[in-house]
């Protein structure tokens, strides 16, 4: 397994923080949260164009008034920080609310290529944002025809329901013939078009320097079609805010154990990974970490995925493997109801062990989470996949499903409030149950992380 952070589970290609032993974890500094929020706040300037690539911003206009932009910020690359995490950089382009900001881009064949990125809302709602992706050779040579390869590129918007000033855009870039093979390397460009918007006169379009293959760049097409080295990815949401260690350990842990030696953990740091959360990572990320794999979950750090008994995580995806994308079906737990015989020992326990009490009441309608055979995706969103080649399953509810803890990942406290002795209680109006399911594997979840990692994290605070 592999533990570490990155900023963004788009990108197969990204070159990764390397480690040496067989368990994977990777972590990443995701600079999305810091940059969109600022943003967001910001006046919007009449007429701005920013670009942090190398490249300048090159800008397409038909209106007649003078235009007054600023210059572009010096560029800054991706680091790898002393603590091992992948600080990344997004480069925003356009004007007001900006046309596009780069978040990252990947090759995803021969002459495939995905750009992911935000847009502005507005722009997508009131015009149609049209996009060229360009690949320029390292060293264009006569017998290229022609040197430059050029496509449209297609745009996908998979959360649409989601942000009022900006949405998520995934484009992709396919040209009619390999291209960075002979001569190897080169650059891929986004030529990003307003087409409109608020002014019908205006229009304008941005160069973007989306991704450089270096001219050493080897390409081995057997990557793409050979099946996966690994078996399950964890693409995890933004953690952010004053996080317990003590919750993060407990998941990892138990995570660790359930997708096996076999997988890789993305997580993202918007703030919330500090010092203490860091050092609950560092044991795993020092495990390994790769990319490729057969299946990506997607489910927060406070929700627990659980395959039903007399089944693996390995039997259960085999089971539905004709399927691009499985939904998972949610058990929710109390977050602060524990066992009367736990009062004045719950220090010595772990969250999920002694938060025992679910949640019965009669709704329309739970939270899933998903699962997806990547290669078979064009493009992820928050709950579900709506970009997909293949089938989709909702029928899995006797094969897993997982325990919510909500907000518990944030709770630096005990959780536990209320003690009880019953199998069934009320509590404000909402009925429970007892549910000892996941309290039944705490044991053999602290055996598994004590023989991996040995017990340097006995101490963790909450």
């Amino acid at each position: 397994m592999l533990v570490g952070a990155v900023g963004g589970c788009n990108n197969p290609k990204k070159r990764p923080i390397q480690f040496s032993i067989p368990v994977k974890f990777s972590l990443t500094l995701l600079l999305l949260c810091s940059i969109a929020t600022v943003i967001y706040f910001l006046p919007p300037p009449p007429h701005l164009s920013l670009s942090a690539s190398s490249l300048p911003t090159t800008t397409t206009n038909t209106t007649v008034r003078e235009q007054h932009h600023p210059p572009p910020p010096p560029h800054e690359d991706d680091v790898v920080l002393p603590s091992g995490v992948l600080k990344r950089t997004f480069t925003p382009h356009g004007s007001a609310a900006y046309a596009f900001i780069l978040m990252s881009a990947y090759r995803g064949g021969l002459n495939t290529f995905s750009i992911i990125g935000l847009s502005s809302k507005p722009l997508h709602r009131f015009s149609n944002p049209s996009y060229q992706c360009k690949y320029i050779p390292s060293n264009p040579t006569t017998t290229q025809n022609p040197p430059v390869a050029t496509t449209t590129g297609h745009k996908i918007l998979p959360d649409w329901g989601f942000g009022r000033v900006y949405t998520a855009v995934v484009i992709t870039c396919t040209f009619p013939s390999p291209v960075g093979l002979d001569p190897p390397g080169g650059q891929l460009l986004l030529l990003a078009s307003t087409n409109g918007g608020g002014d019908t006169n205006l229009n304008t379009t941005d160069t973007i320097l989306a991704l450089t293959e270096p001219p050493n760049t080897v390409i081995n097409p057997s990557y793409y079609t050979n099946p996966p080295k690994y078996d399950y990815l964890y693409c995890g949401s933004p953690l952010y805010g004053d996080i317990s260690p003590q919750r993060i350990r407990e998941w990892l842990s138990y995570h660790a154990r359930l997708f096996g030696t076999r997988s890789h953990f993305v997580m993202y740091d918007a703030g919330g990974v500090g010092k203490e959360v860091l050092e609950v990572l560092r044991p795993w990320m020092e495990k390994g970490y790769r990319f490729d794999a057969k299946w990506m979950f997607f489910f927060d750090v406070d929700e627990f995925v659980y395959v039903v008994k007399k089944n693996s995580i390995r039997s259960v995806t085999d089971s539905v493997s004709d399927f691009t994308q499985i939904f998972i079906q949610q058990m929710s737990m109390a977050t602060n109801l524990c066992l009367s015989e736990d009062e004045g020992a719950t220090d010595r326990k772990w969250g999920f062990e002694k938060l025992v009490y679910r949640d019965v009441k009669r709704v329309g309608r739970r939270d899933r989470k998903y699962a997806i055979q990547p290669r078979n995706v064009f493009a992820t969103g928050v709950h579900l996949s709506q970009n997909l080649a293949g089938k989709s399953t909702r029928q899995t509810e006797g094969l897993i499903k997982y325990f919510h803890y909500h907000g518990t990942v944030a709770d630096r406290q005990d959780p536990c409030r209320q003690f009880h002795n019953t199998t069934t209680i009320t509590v404000d109006g909402n009925p429970y149950v007892m549910d000892t399911t996941m309290r039944g594997v705490a044991g053999a979840v602290k055996r598994f992380e004590l023989d991996t990692i040995g017990p340097r994290l006995q101490r963790t605070r909450q």
